[in-house]
């Protein structure tokens, strides 16, 4: 479940992701009473046991002191805003859901219930990747990643997956375990194992080299779990072992409830700016399909790539621009560590959107026609003196070497090495490709028209994440998170086409 109990919190980590918790849960209810003009008023003294039951932060009266202690300054006010959401139970429309383990435990039982095509995402991330599947009628049965903060983010955004079915730490952990994990049969095996030495693809069986265990173990899930259809999804420089990785999987043979079960795979590079993502993105992508399947419904890999590039056509392309539409402009703050602080001017972790109802095609595209009338994640970054005005020179598609900066560039006598270290971006053309660097600095992806980088939101939005998608963790965190995602309209894409030949 999303809370833990206070009494189970057993190191730092634990603690702070609590804490954040409470705080989205304080600043959800702060918002809905900054948009509907409604005095924040309840009682913060007398705790509803029966309520901090249910959102799953005490088992007993016994744990109250725990909460207390743990919560510190923030343990009244936090009191205060569980006894608003019980007056205001009617009104909230589920604001607060996937913040009660009760409710989340509804929407748990739901989805087993249902008779929907099933998934395992391994090397999950933040979720995208998940989140364009179950936009297409999948079911996720177990989700690994070795990232806390990406569990937390994954395990917020998707209630429909039980805790103990989404796993951190060592994907090895779950292959030799994995019958404890998946009780049925899959229908689909995604993910995005990296493979950290690629760059000395040089020698014969590169794919081998130590380095890229995380990958064999991946290629290992798929031998245990034997599903219909494998999506792997890897950046570009995998092209070089693209050969390796294809007798990988063509030389497993599984024996498997009396069947015996192979594979054939291929792969191509797709840009997401083709699945109507607000940026150029390329990325490598295998499809493995099993025999079986490949028999009864007369398709190959190939033909699976070919019928994704006839639905990209009929695909709009999109800008940035169209990202960057009706969410509100923001001064980047100028003085430092302030990224974390909320502010009216630089931008808050969770504010009420003030352009609910003017969305464009795009934002009606990545949010599913839904009106969401809360935005996470927009916070503008710090900016030194410096780099304020290097960005303030600059016109879009102006980068590092142009001549307007030469006088404060910091790295002038090295620009050949850093020309894309300052990047302004072009309003009227898809995104550049949004990288997990964006964690170390922005300045490759500063804004066409304010004196700022891109904000996680606005990341976001360039991504396809719909606006309701939180990203937990610190602040340069997040960054990192929608960096490494995969845009989840690139898998709705993907998955359309796969669903056909699974139902």
């Amino acid at each position: 479940m999303i809370f833990k109990n206070v009494s189970t919190l057993s190191n730092k980590i634990e603690k702070a992701f609590f804490v954040e918790q409470v705080k989205v849960y304080i600043r959800l209810i702060e918002v809905f009473c900054e948009k509907n003009n409604i005095a924040f008023q309840a009682d913060e003294d007398v705790y509803d046991l029966d309520e901090l039951k249910s959102i799953g932060v005490v088992n007993s009266e016994d744990d109250i002191d725990n909460l207390k202690k743990i919560l510190g300054r923030d343990y009244q006010l936090f009191i205060k805003a569980v006894n608003f959401a019980v007056l205001h139970k009617n009104e909230l429309n589920g604001l607060l859901d996937k913040l009660s383990n009760t409710e989340r435990q509804k929407v748990q039982r739901q989805a087993a219930e249902k008779h929907e095509l099933t998934l395992v995402d391994f090397f999950c991330g933040a979720g995208g990747l998940s989140l364009g599947f179950l936009q297409q009628g999948f079911n996720v049965k177990l989700a690994n990643d070795i990232e806390d903060v990406c569990i937390q983010t994954y395990k917020y955004n998707h209630p429909e997956l039980p805790t103990d079915k989404l796993i951190q730490g060592d994907i090895k952990q779950i292959v030799d375990h994995i019958d404890e994990y998946i009780d049925e049969n899959i229908d689909i095996v995604v993910g995005g194992p990296p493979c950290q030495g690629f760059s000395e693809a040089n020698r014969q069986r590169v794919i081998d080299d130590p380095r890229n265990k995380l990958y064999k173990y991946y290629v290992q899930a798929v031998e245990k779990i034997a599903p219909k259809f494998v999506v792997m999804e890897n950046v570009k420089g995998m092209l070089k072992v693209a050969n390796q990785v294809v007798e990988d999987y063509q030389n497993l043979r599984i024996e498997k409830d009396g069947h015996i079960y192979t594979y054939k795979v291929n792969y191509q590079i797709l840009n997401s700016q083709n699945f109507s993502v607000a940026q150029s993105r390329e990325r490598l992508i295998y499809i493995a399909i099993r025999n079986d399947v490949m028999d009864e419904k007369n398709i190959t890999p190939e033909m699976i790539f070919e019928q994704i590039n006839a639905s990209c056509k009929e695909n709009k392309i999109y800008i940035l621009q169209d990202a960057l539409d009706d969410i509100k402009p923001l001064e980047a703050p100028r003085i430092k560590n302030m990224n974390e602080v909320d502010s009216d001017v630089t931008g808050k972790k969770i504010d009420v959107n003030m352009y609910e109802e003017c969305k464009n095609e795009y934002l009606d595209l990545i949010n599913m026609g839904r009106d969401i009338p809360y935005l996470y994640n927009h916070k503008a970054r710090y900016l030194s003196d410096v780099n304020y005005e290097i960005y303030k020179r600059l016109n879009p598609g102006d980068d590092a070497t142009d001549e307007k900066i030469a006088d404060i560039m910091p790295y002038a006598h090295r620009n050949h090495c850093f020309k894309d270290k300052y990047y302004k971006l072009y309003a009227d053309r898809p995104c550049r490709t949004i990288t997990a660097h964006l964690r170390m600095d922005c300045h490759s992806h500063i804004h066409p028209s304010q004196i700022r980088a891109l904000t996680p939101r606005e990341a976001a939005r360039v991504q396809s994440f719909p606006d309701d998608y939180l990203f937990w963790g610190a602040y340069l965190k997040t960054y990192m998170q929608i960096g490494n995602a995969v845009p989840p309209m690139m898998a709705r894409g993907i998955a359309a086409v796969i669903k056909m030949y699974l139902e």
